[in-house]
């Protein structure tokens, strides 16, 4: 039985995926992969047994990226698998921004007791007038899976819609609705929407996106939402617009102690995937990839290597994570070929400083071979599949 260590509580679905060879535990001294959510790696100590780490989720800033690259472990994530539940959570907040319906909640909470409630109420309820989004323009920074979805529906309920991101897959541009207008530059989205949603990965390039600057440059009372990452965002920048009127609600799923109680703000308590369809999606996704990796080497989803399709595993199979330095492909086949064995396949795909390498053979690869390949400095991870 393979033992799989969860992080975090996940669905049962993971299991399923995985099927009955594999068995999921909080606890193990040699686990083959591990699942994880939200649960924070960056201080933990990974058994040197691990071959794989998959995220439930999109985001992977809980995982140490370039410390599992060095140790030749592949991470994984699950692109997509949350982005309905995302993307209703973000319509949710186009209203929240619009209509102050937050704080009119808390204050008719306000009335319990009063004598004459809906009297009070007709009286009071002027105070939270918002206007309707349809017939606005949104803008949306990243068209993904969530952020394609989130333009899509903005359309369906009226509203203009100008997208951007210069990384616009052919996949996520056929899924875009015609009636989203693409615009190759982001001051576009700044200076002519009512609405701005981002749907970015955060990084040491999109860190800060929003700052003062920005701010300066959007239309006097708009709204800014962010369903991605806090840190996109510059908070006392923000905190400024909101307090000088220049943008009149500000929407997060992701709080910290300066955005709560704060007029203006509306802080959701990281709601986006907070679904039981999105947590089984997530858990069947990362299943499905832990286990296509650990049995067959296929490496799809992976944010640190690269995508690896291969044949159906019929005889032997030697996967290899290495460095991508030259002349390392005659290291790894003239080791195979020192035991007199004939490679009958062979796949080499590379990621920036990262390569997987994986060789098909009629016969199994013998251990002097596979010590033979992973004596040289540049081998990351060396391992018979079968």
């Amino acid at each position: 039985m393979k033992e799989i260590q969860i992080l975090n509580s996940i669905s049962p679905v993971a299991a399923e995926a995985m099927g009955s060879e594999y068995t999921l535990v909080k606890e193990s001294a040699a686990p083959e992969g591990i699942l994880v959510r939200s649960f924070d790696m960056h201080d933990m100590d990974v058994p040197a047994s691990v071959l794989a780490v998959a995220r439930a989720g999109a985001g992977t800033n809980n995982i140490p990226i370039d410390e599992m690259s060095q140790k030749g472990i592949a991470v994984f994530n699950t692109p997509g698998a949350n982005a309905n539940a995302v993307a209703e959570l973000v319509l949710t907040g186009l209203l929240l921004a619009s209509r102050d319906v937050v704080s009119g909640i808390e204050w008719a909470r306000g009335l319990a007791g009063q004598e004459g409630v809906a009297k009070l109420v007709e009286k009071g309820k002027s105070q939270f007038v918002g206007p309707e989004i349809a017939g606005k323009t949104l803008g949306v920074i990243g068209l993904g899976a969530i952020g394609a979805r989130v333009a899509n529906n903005a359309v369906h309920l009226g509203m203009n819609v100008i997208g951007y991101d210069p990384f616009l897959t052919v996949k996520n541009a056929f899924f875009l609705s015609r009636q989203v207008k693409y615009t190759q530059s982001i001051q576009d989205i700044w200076t002519e929407c009512d609405y701005v949603t981002l749907h970015l990965p955060l990084n040491n390039d999109t860190r800060g996106t929003v700052n003062a600057e920005v701010l300066g440059m959007m239309k006097d009372g708009a709204a800014l939402l962010n369903f991605a990452r806090g840190e996109l965002v510059d908070t006392d920048a923000l905190l400024a617009a909101v307090a000088s009127g220049k943008l009149r609600r500000y929407v997060t799923d992701f709080p910290n102690e300066k955005l709560l109680n704060v007029k203006g703000v509306v802080a959701i308590p990281h709601l986006g995937a907070s679904t039981p369809e999105s947590e089984d999606n997530c858990a069947r996704m990362a299943g499905e990839e832990l286990k296509a990796y650990i049995e067959e080497g296929v490496i799809r989803n992976s944010v640190n290597l690269p995508a690896m399709e291969l044949p159906p595993l019929t005889g032997h199979r030697i996967s290899v994570i290495h460095k991508n330095v030259p002349n390392i492909l005659s290291a790894i086949t003239s080791a195979v070929a020192g035991v007199g064995l004939n490679i009958e396949n062979m796949v080499n795909s590379s990621r920036g400083a990262m390569a997987c390498t994986v060789l098909d053979t009629h016969s199994p690869v013998p251990a002097e071979a596979v010590e033979a390949i992973a004596a040289r400095p540049d081998m990351l991870k060396v391992r018979v599949i079968r």
